[in-house]
């Protein structure tokens, strides 16, 4: 086990922080324990004043800074909460700095970062590309580097989060954090084995950026695909974190796009807390794995809140299409007054929400007397759908889901 951190590292850390972060709440979720098959206890790390559990490290890091090192200021690289967290808590002590984050960061994360007063440099298509320039930057003014994860500091104070699990919550089986670079875990695993060598621990990532699990296994690592879980697509985890993940986790979870979906939209519905991809993932490992958790007692780290507004909207809609909430039906109809009143009818009648509809008549292939009558239609689920599209069908209506639409 490596010395890097010890628990009274990670109890300095928490220490330090009291009173500077939110000890967020920590609560069990009835309804979304019934779905998982497993008690769930959520760490809402999504509340934290710059949504993200990245205070923690960032601020621990800070306070240890020398006067000098102070004064020179400092510089980081992020996707976006590690940004946030920086700049907020150096602006609060008076530290002067400078983020360099990639440049398709969601705006919400660099607007945040530039309010706190961070200078925001946007470089590279990837967080190791920003990396790279964040290095040059910090050479060319002398600039002291805080490290998203690859640093002793940053790991204690992540910590932190394992001791407010612990100690103030329920005995745990099993617990889940996402991993990009691999600090998060490795700080509450460090934390959670000294206090519970019996938990359980398993990180998640993105089947798009799995770069623990191919270097905890000794697999290949795949070409980088796009992933809603931005703030954990980091190619190479730290030299720091993972010889402790190595030594204390149980594995690595990959989990699909679908499945952090599907995450975001039951923590938004059912919790009604909002969530980024990476603050969903322990959600979609515990649904997308559940033999590994069925009836244990798992906490779930919902590391960051920072999704974009129009990222947000899409997921919730598009979990509706997959759960057969909202299809499109395709009805071909008579081109003739009254027709377009008549399918409103028989979908009202049946309970369906039209929500848009679109007739299409010179690029239909129909008789030149009709026309296709494409309704996105909202149902209770796709039970409903279904007979919504019967009744259309007993009314006469050549009528049918449209390809691509779940139901």
């Amino acid at each position: 086990m490596p010395e890097s951190v010890t628990l009274e590292d990670v109890r300095a850390a928490a220490d330090r922080l009291r009173g500077a972060i939110v000890a967020t709440p920590f609560l069990h979720s009835h309804t979304l324990s019934r779905i998982a098959g497993a008690e769930l206890w959520l760490k809402f790390e999504n509340l934290q004043f710059t949504s993200s559990f990245k205070e923690r490290g960032a601020l621990n890091k800070l306070l240890r800074l020398s006067a000098a090192e102070r004064q020179r200021g400092v510089i980081a690289m992020s996707a976006g909460n590690h940004a946030q967290s920086v700049a907020y808590h150096a602006g609060r002590l008076g530290v002067p700095a400078l983020i360099v984050m990639p440049r398709f960061t969601p705006f919400v994360k660099v607007t945040h970062t530039q309010s706190y007063g961070a200078e925001v440099v946007l470089y590279g298509d990837t967080v190791d590309e920003a990396a790279g320039r964040a290095r040059e930057i910090e050479a060319e003014r002398n600039l002291v580097f805080v490290h998203p994860y690859d640093d002793a500091d940053v790991i204690a104070g992540q910590g932190t989060l394992a001791l407010e699990m612990l100690e103030g919550g329920p005995a745990l089986d099993a617990l889940v954090a996402p991993i990009g670079g691999g600090g998060l875990l490795a700080g509450v695993a460090i934390a959670a084995k000294a206090l519970r060598p019996e938990l359980a621990l398993y990180g998640v990532q993105s089947e798009g950026y799995p770069s623990a699990y191919a270097a905890l296994h000794g697999v290949p690592l795949p070409a980088p695909a796009p992933t809603i879980a931005e703030g954990i697509a980091v190619q190479t985890p730290g030299r720091l974190t993972l010889p402790i993940l190595r030594a204390l986790i149980e594995d690595v979870l990959l989990v699909n796009e679908d499945a952090l979906e599907r995450a975001v939209s039951l923590l938004a519905n059912i919790e009604k807390t909002i969530v980024e991809g990476a603050g969903g993932a322990g959600l979609a490992a515990t649904l997308a794995h559940p033999e590994i958790f069925r009836g244990k007692r798992v906490g779930l780290i919902l590391c960051g809140g920072n999704i974009d507004s129009r990222l947000l909207a899409s997921v919730l809609m598009r979990d509706l299409v997959r759960e057969g909430r909202l299809a499109r039906l395709r009805i071909e109809i008579r081109d003739s007054p009254g027709a377009l009143a008549d399918a409103a009818r028989i979908a009202a009648e049946n309970g369906g929400n039209i929500v848009d509809v679109e007739h299409h008549r010179v690029f239909a292939h129909v008789n030149i007397k009709s026309a296709n009558l494409d309704l996105a239609v909202e149902t209770r689920d796709a039970a409903h759908m279904q007979a919504i599209l019967r009744a259309f069908e007993s009314a006469g209506y050549a009528a049918r889901l449209l390809d691509g639409d779940h139901a």
